[in-house]
């Protein structure tokens, strides 16, 4: 659905938005919320330009309102939220509850990922392993780094999104940011740039907390704007990464990580005519199981698909399979 989005209207303010990177301070004055009076075409927030100059924040976004599309032909009922967006035609042609808060879980790696390639001028600078990031609950999905450990940004980021990595989320925030609490600052000033106004963050890594959120919608802005890096790309769609790094002791470490995509690892069947590309995954308890996909369909349209708190893991990719192929084709 190619269309205003009333509620996001409610929740875009008029705002100013002030950022430091690497490069020096940047300011992006966003002028209003979307435009539901707007006849041109282009619609969403604007720019602070005028005339023919003036340009709007969601014009080459999909936009839709608040309601189902395609739910009473597909299996909704096993997750909470979904979407499917067709970059070719900025449309949603699959939609439920895609404005709800709901955890991400680990498809929260997305933003870490996005700003550390943002951020860093040098992927292959070394990182080391702080006590901290090395001592993530060993129960919860890791890298296996230790304290101590050296290695760069690049395999880091391979880490990440690859294994997802908890610890790896952690070394990554406090290189970047120097610690946790100032890296999530920034990921909210990251979010909100890319008027992702639902979503708020407390850690790179997506474990659970009552006050890290996001929404469908909100994981689409972001992801749209992640697939426009070339090494992010690179990276999500891997399939298996060796790395090769040093521990405390100046010894060579050596690993092989596999992605948890199960499209990629061939462990659940791609929909006949499209490319699995890469994407993330994420499950928690309260988050259940979640899958931020990146695919082309036959005709080579740019498809992001998104499943949050589906009920199980066969049911994330049978949905993910039903949204595919029943109306991104």
């Amino acid at each position: 659905m190619r269309c205003i989005n009333k509620k996001a209207a409610c929740l875009f303010l008029l705002f100013m938005v002030s950022f430091c990177c690497g490069c020096g301070k940047k300011e992006v004055a966003l002028e209003q919320s979307y435009d539901v009076y707007n006849t041109t075409g282009s619609m969403g927030i604007s720019s602070n330009e005028t005339g023919g100059d003036k340009k709007y924040f969601s014009e080459n976004l999909c936009v839709a309102e608040d309601t189902e599309i395609g739910t009473d032909t597909t299996d909704a009922f096993v997750a909470e939220g979904a979407g499917t967006f067709n970059l070719a035609t900025n449309t949603v042609v699959y939609q439920k509850n895609i404005y709800e808060k709901l955890y991400p879980a680990s498809t929260t790696k997305i933003l870490t990922a996005y700003i550390a390639l943002t951020y860093c001028a040098d992927l292959n600078e070394n990182v080391i392993i702080s006590e901290y990031a090395a001592t993530q609950a060993s129960d919860s999905s890791v890298c296996g780094i230790k304290a101590g450990d050296v290695i760069t940004m690049r395999d880091l980021l391979y880490g990440l999104m690859l294994r997802s990595g908890n610890d790896a989320a952690i070394a990554i925030a406090e290189h970047i940011s120097g610690d946790v609490d100032s890296f999530a600052e920034l990921m909210n000033q990251e979010a909100t740039k890319l008027g992702a106004v639902q979503s708020h963050f407390v850690n790179p890594n997506g474990l659970p907390d009552e006050n890290h959120y996001t929404s469908v919608y909100d994981l689409y802005l972001i992801f749209n704007e992640a697939i426009k890096n070339e090494t992010f790309l690179e990276i999500i769609s891997t399939r298996f990464y060796e790395v090769s790094y040093f521990d405390a002791a100046g010894n060579t470490v050596n690993q092989t990580w596999e992605n948890t995509n199960q499209y990629l690892s061939g462990h659940y069947r791609t929909p006949e005519g499209f490319e699995v590309i890469g994407g993330k995954t994420g499950t928690t308890g309260e988050a259940g199981y979640c899958l931020v996909l990146y695919s082309k369909n036959a005709a080579g349209q740019p498809i992001i698909s998104i499943v949050l708190k589906a009920d199980g893991k066969s049911n994330l990719y049978l949905l993910m399979n039903e949204m595919l192929e029943g109306f991104a084709n």
